[in-house]
């Protein structure tokens, strides 16, 4: 056992002596000690509930033989960071959850690990640290928000957000605002869209980190909990057999992965996180790898913010495994890759059934025959950037327009309520990328204000920052290079014309090479908008978002 480090010999006694401090028996003492990495707090609704889902994995791990101990994962919730200073802080905790989940189990010579998290960063960051720990590891989350319900309607975040930019459009009274703001959140979990907390604890699944059922479960159920314990006894099994990260987070599983969120119609932000995690296994990921697979995979899937499904539907039509399925049988997916089940991909999914072919077309009756996301690249984004096609009407899939340039999103969000972006535009928010931003912020509040306000099918937004995935509309971001080092969208002026083509994969400015030469002679670098703190240190390592925003190594 990797504990033995601590545990056995004459040389440990004195450690010995403290684990006597916590209460530990000769009996544990022989047995491994498996670390639960809890991302439980009292201000992040989607884990708000993660006490009860750590109290039963402990229960399943000492059922199978370990010893559980937890220990902590800091957590932001995006919703109550949008908008504000809190959004910087929001995608760096990736790398500090990451950093401190390895240090941890390093540090103390856990034998194996159960990743307790939920929302948006915390899966991804406790996906680079099991890779980087390596010891059998399994996740299982807080699971999904059922979804609200208004008028006879379901909603969820994304439409609160959007009732606020229908007040000041004068469409939405402050009564009816009230009555969306006490229903849309009616339980805890994380929101009830394909957003990115959902895209990630689905892409568990995936990858073969996670259960069956971790992604789509929600977090009220009973099941839930059952889920947890089976997550405790799995871990054991895994110990048993020697299954680790590596055996799982292969280059394959990667590509399955990406090829799943094609067909969910997965938020924008997993182009951000896979690329990281690909990097804690080696694999060079880059994000002009979406293309080619999102031109061979249907999108299945239309959860909201891009249809009128949720999370809970996806889980009585069969779930994510339900999803794999239907690609399976056409020969998309790796069927061999392991999982935490200790059975191949192909064995976990062999008997998945699609409940219901509204919710998960079928492969033959795809919403299209391309995935959720598209890479464009043009003289705007030499290195690309995202967007989430499957949440953008048909009449946006191709458009020009004059760029209307705010150089934050505060500045762009007073300029839409205000009414002074009319139908055509292409609205262009920068200096909000990783190192600019610092923290490339979630432009929710842009993209809902535009659709709020009656613009979703006729305004376009671009930005070096990233979107909730609770945005929809012709919303690109990750624009790269960013304008803080220098990138094309810093030499964007106002009314020059944009033409985007998402079909085409391309986005283009349309100024001569001589004039964009001459602009970007006299371009002068900002200074930086954070000088102190943990920001400082980010914006200074962090590198760019078509790479994942991963930080830089040491030479």
């Amino acid at each position: 056992m990797k504990s033995d480090n601590c545990r056995t010999g004459m040389q440990q006694a004195p450690h010995r002596s403290l684990f006597n401090a916590l209460g530990f028996t000769e009996e544990e003492m022989k047995k491994p000690m498996v670390g639960i990495v809890s991302s439980y707090n009292e201000i992040v609704p989607g884990h708000m509930n993660l006490d009860k889902i750590v109290n039963a994995v402990k229960q399943g791990v000492a059922e199978a033989g370990g010893v559980p101990v937890v220990f902590p994962a800091i957590a932001v919730c995006d919703g109550i960071a949008m908008g504000h200073i809190g959004m910087k802080y929001s995608l760096v905790t990736r790398d500090l959850i990451a950093d401190s989940t390895e240090c941890m189990a390093l540090a103390h010579q856990f034998d194996a690990l159960v990743m307790v998290p939920n929302c948006d960063k915390n899966v991804p960051g406790l996906l680079m640290a099991a890779a980087r720990i390596n010891v059998p590891t399994v996740f299982v989350s807080g699971g999904p928000m059922l979804a609200g319900h208004v008028k006879g309607h379901k909603t969820s975040l994304s439409s609160m957000f959007e009732a606020v930019g229908s007040y000041a459009a004068g469409t939405m009274t402050e009564e009816e605002v009230k009555e969306y703001e006490e229903k849309t959140c009616p339980t805890c979990g994380s929101c009830s869209g394909m957003y990115t907390a959902n895209s990630m604890n689905c892409l568990t699944e995936a990858l073969g980190m996670g259960l069956g059922g971790n992604g789509t479960i929600p977090a009220v159920y009973s099941e839930r909990i059952k889920l947890a314990k089976k997550a405790g006894y799995a871990v054991m099994d895994m110990y048993n057999k020697n299954i680790r990260p590596s055996d799982i987070m292969t280059k394959e599983a990667i590509i399955n992965a990406l090829t799943v969120d094609m067909a969910l119609g997965c938020s924008t932000n997993s182009m951000l996180h896979l690329p990281a995690i690909a990097h804690e296994i080696g694999f060079d990921f880059d994000i002009a790898y979406a293309n080619p697979i999102s031109e061979k995979t249907p999108n299945l899937c239309h959860l909201a913010p891009a249809g009128p499904t949720y999370m809970e539907d996806l889980n009585e039509a069969g779930g994510v495994y339900a999803v794999m399925k239907e690609l399976a049988d056409i020969g998309l997916l790796n069927t061999d890759c392991m999982t935490v089940t200790g059975k191949t991909v192909g064995e976990n999914i062999a008997n998945s059934v699609n409940k219901n072919p509204e919710v998960i077309r079928p492969v033959n009756n795809p919403y299209t025959k391309t995935g959720g996301l598209a890479v464009l690249k043009g003289n705007l984004a030499p290195d690309g950037s995202v967007v989430k096609r499957s949440a953008v009407v048909p009449e946006m899939l191709v458009h020009s327009g004059p760029a209307r340039v705010f150089e934050c999103e505060e500045d762009a969000i007073e300029a839409i309520k205000g009414g002074k972006i009319v139908a055509g535009d292409v609205v262009v928010i920068r200096y909000e990328g990783p190192k600019g931003g610092p923290g490339m912020r979630e432009m929710l509040n842009p993209t809902s204000a535009i659709a709020g306000m009656g613009l979703g099918s006729s305004v376009a937004l671009i930005t070096d920052g990233r979107f909730s995935g609770a945005s929809r509309g012709a919303s690109i971001g990750h624009v790269s290079p960013e304008a803080a080092v220098g990138g094309p969208i810093a030499l964007v002026q106002e009314g020059d014309i944009i033409e985007i083509d998402i079909p085409g994969l391309a986005m283009n400015l349309k100024v001569s090479d001589e004039e964009l030469e001459a602009r970007r002679a006299a371009w002068q670098p900002r200074e930086p908008k954070v000088t102190t703190g943990y920001l400082r240190r980010y914006a200074a390592q962090v590198t760019s978002g078509n790479r994942g925003a991963i930080l830089k190594q040491p030479e």
